[in-house]
């Protein structure tokens, strides 16, 4: 069970979901600038390459230590490696193809429904003003994507988001239930290499369909970007929000996303914001302030 139960430790899990949030709404600008310049597999396959790097030196000795409990949980390992690392991100980076950011941030902000679901169906009880939080949140993204906001419509990238959004929540469901055995750093370690690893049939296949890319500091700072910042450190940081807090709490701070990325998107890649948006993400800001607040 998530130790939320002081209000330092719930303080903690809180702003590590938004550090990670934050983060993480950078990526989804970064995948939409890459969409013409570097294939959507080969952005994911060199993301958690230079993240396995970055978090080889604080994890691979303590994954070795922990070898055998990771061979005695490798199913939970290879579903939590497929989900959160191969899946995931490379159907970000598809969808960036046809879809705007702030579509993509927008889409993906369902993904805490998702979480609290997962959590629902393991029997913790949300509460009633968590469960508001989330309907708010929730009305606020569905408003934000029926309205059509910043004049984007609805494309067939945005199919590819609403897939991504199911496979985050079902990781971020899925870390709930997290081996003890298996310790935070050493599991992220290995998750990385798994699904890297599961990456390489893929990867080989679009550097001989599609060619390679260019490498120049429009396309390696990027990387750099995502492999550092949006996986390392935010994967660390949402891994560990979900230890002190939960996955429904922790998803409920994670509607703060679709507010970052529009205004990312907005000052970065000149996509354009219009009051509409300003309504949505009060509601979206609103439901995160009552639902992360809640007790259990």
């Amino acid at each position: 069970m998530p130790s939320a139960s002081l209000p330092g430790t719930a303080a903690l899990g809180i702003a590590l979901a938004a550090l990670a949030t934050v983060v993480w709404s950078g990526s989804f600008v970064t995948s939409r600038a890459l969409h013409d310049s570097v294939p959507p597999v080969q952005q994911a396959f060199w993301r958690w390459l230079v993240a396995l790097a970055a978090v080889a030196p604080f994890g691979a000795r303590r994954a070795w230590r922990q070898r055998k409990a990771i061979r005695g949980h490798l199913g939970f390992v290879l579903l939590a490696s497929l989900l959160g690392v191969t899946a995931y991100n490379t159907l970000v980076n598809q969808a960036g193809l046809t879809t705007p950011a702030a579509n993509m941030g927008m889409i993906m902000a369902a993904s805490p429904v998702l979480m609290a679901v997962f959590e629902r169906a393991s029997g913790v009880r949300l509460g009633a003003r968590r469960v508001g939080g989330l309907l708010v949140a929730c009305a606020g993204v569905v408003l934000l994507i029926g309205s059509g906001a910043g004049g984007a419509g609805f494309t067939a990238g945005d199919l590819w988001m609403v897939a991504a959004a199911c496979c985050f929540g079902a990781y971020s469901g899925l870390l709930r239930r997290r081996p003890a055995e298996l310790g935070g750093t050493a599991f992220l370690f290995t998750t990385f290499l798994v699904g890297t690893v599961l990456l390489l049939p893929a990867q080989g296949l679009s550097v001989a369909v599609q060619g390679g890319f260019d490498p120049t500091p429009g396309t390696v700072l990027p990387i750099l970007y995502v492999g550092l910042a949006s996986s390392a450190i935010a994967f660390f940081a949402w891994n560990r929000a979900i230890a002190l807090v939960g996955p429904s709490r922790a998803g409920v701070v994670y509607y703060l996303q679709p507010v970052c990325v529009s205004l990312l998107s907005w000052a970065l890649l000149g996509e354009r914001t219009d009051w509409t948006q300003s309504l949505c993400m009060a509601l979206i800001l609103g439901g995160v302030v009552l639902g992360a607040t809640a007790r259990r």
